[in-house]
């Protein structure tokens, strides 16, 4: 790509940062009964930070900026004064974001995302560097001792390598193929520039790249493979050291070669300043210490290890905001949910229309209310807590039963990225459902007896095998019907071949029927019980249908992409939204529709201005979701004219 180029993305994508900027305004009226409320997280997180200097040896501080937009921008602050640059990404972000980078010997900050390897000189104070790839982003960077950049991406290990010494770039493709994505978050070179990287996480495996005959070997035996990650690290001695994952299996690595040897009792790694997207590196040259960078305070702090003294300094940057999870009432009657990175809560009241943010434990995926609490279903780890909104906020700690949210219970591996959480109208139960952990297929299903504090695990062997449940809904006679999904876990391996819909009893926790009622279908997105005692759901964002759960028979299905679109989407869908009255509202993307209780027809009552994301909930006429970082409402009405 040429400056040219990248001079018009930067400057359409600056347009884009001001035009959203200026529609920040609490309570804007859009027209058509759309209010906009503003934006729910209004700060950024960083995707890698450095300490280091500039042309000048002054020490600065390089980070990574993401919003909901992806990485927008490369942000540099002045230790000393706080003064702050930005300088957008050369490409679009494209709502991706760096998993690793490296800043390398040569005092330049490197990454690579959204199909883009890009370079960033802080002595010049501009990307310097940047050039398309194969598909995606770099799960782990190393510099070898030419001080070349290497990088190999998720999720089909892709391998790139930049001399940034002549400036020469090659892409070597992928590498290296399996039927589940892969993560490659280990990545080192020999002193002979053999490039090694290890592969997770259904199965390790660890690749040697020959750079010179671009050629991929694998060196572990199928039977040294584990579910997880291999590893390898770079020694001072020129060679590198890896194991399979299982701590107690070794290899020396040279020359593309693999020879088994005991645990080491020590490695002395060579230092290579590269990580994940957490990459926090505090050491400045002259040896001061960066102590924190705080984006959403916006302090920096540095200490002097000579002086023991420390120095605050206060820096800018823009923001569009954190990406909305999840959007739910909560039983004080205001509109609340969570952002993911940063992950904060937030509390809208539309009655004084005034936001309160928080830190959060983790990521909301899924929020419900029940009685006078509020509960949340999150990732990582799939754990529940529940918040009391009478009471006084106090932030999570695992262990600590004085907290406001709670910490109930978590259900990895099985229950590790939730997608639903049911508030059984017992008034009782909870139920929460998702994909297991990182390399798993097959996601479970638990319960959470509010009355003992107890709960009841299954697995997917319990249910359907290598299935996770996607959808929930509370069916009569103390039954519950699910949805399944194929998608295994973050990294895993993909088994089922396509989505069922099963009803459980609640009471023996076991499986009365389950039949994949549609060919072909991947995942039952979401389904809810209606008064009459029908099942109303969407399959793979797009097929509507209502099912009869007494006769275990659909009654009406109706391809719904052609007329209104796929519908929302998120690891919590929230497709489905029931007013008080038990009128059923459907989100879609471009808008929201009604669906009629008589004969189950679908109603357009309008279109929204902006992609609705997040379903939401019903409060006083109108229904709230989230698009990107921003919290708007719809006024829906149950006379709408059918379609």
């Amino acid at each position: 790509m040429n400056t040219t180029q990248g001079i018009l993305y930067a400057t359409l994508f600056c347009l884009f940062a001001v035009a959203s900027t200026k529609a920040l305004a609490l309570q804007e009226d859009m027209g058509n009964g759309c209010l906009h409320h503003g934006v729910a997280t209004s700060v950024s997180n960083h995707r890698g930070t450095v300490a280091t200097v500039d042309a000048n040896g002054n020490n600065v501080v390089l980070l990574w900026l993401y919003d909901s937009r992806g990485c927008y921008a490369l942000l540099l602050i002045d230790a000393q004064s706080g003064k702050s640059e930005e300088y957008p990404v050369p490409f679009p972000p494209g709502g991706d974001c760096p998993y690793a980078s490296i800043l390398s010997s040569k005092n330049r900050f490197y990454t690579h995302f959204n199909s883009y390897f890009v370079e960033f000189d802080p002595a010049k104070r501009a990307f310097t560097f940047y050039h398309a790839t194969a598909p995606q982003m770099a799960m782990g960077m190393t510099e070898d001792d030419q001080g070349r950049i290497w990088s190999v991406t998720y999720p089909d290990s892709g391998v790139v390598c930049y001399d940034p010494a002549s400036q020469t770039f090659k892409d070597f493709g992928h590498v290296y193929k399996q039927n589940w994505q892969q993560y490659q978050r280990y990545v080192a070179t020999d002193d002979k520039g053999w490039l090694y990287f290890g592969i997770g996480n259904t199965a390790s495996q660890i690749i040697a790249f020959d750079p010179q005959t671009a050629t991929a070997t694998t060196l572990l035996a199928e039977e040294d493979r584990v579910k997880g990650s291999a590893y390898v690290v770079r020694d001072m001695n020129g060679k590198v050291y890896g194991n399979t994952g299982n701590e107690e299996k070794w290899f020396e690595l040279y020359e593309g070669k693999a020879t088994p040897i005991p645990k080491p009792n020590t490695i002395n790694e060579k230092l290579i300043i590269t990580g994940t997207q957490a990459l926090f590196h505090r050491n400045f040259p002259d040896g001061k210490i960066l102590k924190e960078c705080d984006l959403v305070e916006k302090i920096l702090v540095v200490e002097d290890p000579k002086t023991q003294e420390t120095r605050t300094a206060h820096f800018e940057y823009s923001s569009e905001g954190a990406h909305i999870m999840s959007v739910s009432v909560s039983p004080d009657g205001t509109i609340c949910g969570g952002t993911s990175f940063p992950m904060r809560f937030f509390s809208y009241d539309p009655k004084r229309d005034s936001w309160v943010n928080r830190e959060c434990y983790g990521q909301w995926n899924t929020v419900a209310r029940q009685g006078d609490k509020f509960f949340i279903g999150g990732y990582p780890s799939g754990f529940l807590l529940e918040w009391d909104p009478a009471k006084d906020w106090k932030n999570t700690e695992k262990d600590n039963p004085a907290c406001n949210p709670l910490f109930l219970t978590q259900c990895t591996p099985d229950v590790y990225r939730p997608h639903d959480l049911l508030a059984h109208p017992d008034g009782k139960t909870l139920v929460f459902a998702g994909t297991p952990a990182y390399g798993y297929t097959g996601g479970g299903l638990f319960f959470w007896d509010r009355e003992t504090r107890t709960g009841t695990q299954l697995r997917h062997t319990d249910l359907i095998p290598e299935h996770s449940i996607m959808s929930l809904a509370a069916l009569k006679n103390g039954r519950l019907i699910a949805g399944t999904t194929t998608a295994p876990g973050t990294g895993g391996e993909k088994k089922a071949q396509q989505a069922e819909l099963l009803i459980l009893d609640m009471e023996t926790k076991k499986i009365t029927w389950h039949e994949p009622i549609f060919p072909d279908v991947q995942e039952y997105t979401d389904l809810v019980c209606t008064a009459s005692g029908v099942v109303y759901g969407v399959a793979d964002r797009k097929t509507f249908f209502v099912f009869d759960p007494d006769t275990q028979k659909v009654i009406r299905a109706e391809n719904l992409s052609e007329s209104f679109g796929l519908t929302t989407t998120q690891q919590g869908p929230r497709v489905f939204v029931v007013s008080p009255d038990n009128t059923v509202y459907m989100l879609f993307v471009k808008g929201i529709a009604r669906i009629d209780r008589d004969n189950h027809s679908i109603a357009e009552l309008m279109e929204s201005p902006v992609p609705i994301g997040p379903g939401g909930d019903y409060l006083d006429g109108r229904i709230y979701f989230a698009s990107g970082s921003h919290l708007y409402s719809l006024a829906v009405s149950t006379t709408a004219k059918q379609k």
